[in-house]
């Protein structure tokens, strides 16, 4: 919200152009008849704007009409614009004062950039359930005030989730699906000054998440330990069926067994399953397996899990470290699995 911009309240009858603030919450707002109301700025929305961070040049002196021409009415752009259909929201993080990164506040975000009006719900998890932070409805093309938070309330947001519904008023358009995006904020990353970044979309340095990119929702791509716990206590997902079953090399005698927990080799599709889902079955097998030989002592299993991010191989560590305490681990042969693989001698 800026100067210049067109705005209507929410909880009252009117509106008008946006004039001045008073602190980071009061907004003047200039209505028909010329006089400057104070608003709160969770009030108001926006209906019109040139552009995000456009500053508008000093009106031009006022030129006399010319006798018998009628003066033109003031215009505002249109608020669609080229490309505009396809949908974009983003979650904004903006640092209150970026040279005092390690102490400074932080205002939040919704960014819509598009030409359909949204309505948000921003919400942060509380164990299995959920809390609404802010919601509300933000029009096309701008940015939307969220909220305002120190950095002691950095673990309130490591879970957020951002719910949307996009549509335009007054106007027949294309449908888009309702949209629930979970994201994982990087809270470590509010301490670092290179984070944040410049954009399109403010004028300071700025950390943005994508919610929607070009009509499709975001998708985690990252484990975090958060997910690691969870796969550990999940029961048993009896609906994640197995194309093949892994492929274990049978010893003869007390040769050593191979197991490759790499999911391609588990599973004939991964489609539709999450990270913790796939997480999940892979130590299910590692569980079996060794429960297949439990009472063959001295055997030796080379578990093959790759390097990857190590979210996998320190799963099976912790696995071993308090369920299998009593059987021997170590990393496999350098030579032949570098430092992707783990072998257990049953005990």
């Amino acid at each position: 919200m800026k100067i210049g911009d067109k705005v209507r309240f929410l909880s009252e009858v009117g509106g008008g152009i946006v004039t001045g603030f008073q602190g980071k919450d009061i907004v003047l707002v200039q209505d028909e008849d010329g006089f400057d109301i104070p608003m709160l700025m969770r009030e108001c929305v926006v209906i019109e704007t040139d552009d995000y961070n456009i500053k508008r040049k000093p009106a031009a002196p006022k030129v006399e009409a010319k006798p018998q021409e009628e003066e033109r009415p003031v215009t505002y752009r249109p608020a669609e614009r080229k490309g505009g259909d396809i949908l974009n929201v983003m979650l904004g993080f903006v640092p209150q004062d970026i040279k005092t990164i390690s102490t400074t506040a932080f205002d939040a975000y919704l960014i819509n950039d598009s030409n359909y009006t949204v309505v948000y719900t921003y919400l942060t998890a509380e164990g299995h359930n959920w809390r609404v932070r802010s919601h509300g409805t933000v029009a096309p093309n701008t940015k939307y005030f969220i909220e305002e938070f120190e950095k002691s309330a950095l673990n309130e947001l490591e879970h957020v989730a951002v719910q949307v519904l996009a549509f335009k008023e007054e106007k027949s358009f294309m449908l888009k699906p309702a949209v629930s995006v979970e994201l994982r904020i990087d809270t470590v990353k509010f301490y670092k000054l290179h984070t944040f970044r410049e954009s399109d979309f403010f004028e300071e340095p700025s950390l943005i998440y994508d919610v929607v990119k070009d009509d499709q929702p975001a998708r985690q791509t990252f484990l975090k330990g958060e997910d690691i716990k969870e796969a550990l206590l999940t029961k048993k997902r009896e609906d994640v069926q197995p194309a093949r079953k892994p492929e274990a090399k049978k010893p003869k005698g007390n040769a050593i067994v191979e197991v490759d927990l790499h999911a391609h080799e588990l599973l004939e599709t991964t489609a539709g399953m999450g990270n913790g889902e796939i997480l999940n079955y892979q130590l299910d097998v590692f569980r079996k397996t060794l429960d297949e030989y439990k009472n063959k002592k001295g055997q030796k299993i080379v578990f093959i899990h790759g390097k990857g991010d190590g979210v996998l191989r320190k799963a099976i560590l912790q696995e071993l470290k308090y369920k299998y305490k009593n059987y021997q681990s170590q990393d496999a042969s350098f030579r032949e699995y570098g430092f992707g693989a783990t072998m257990v001698t049953i005990r």
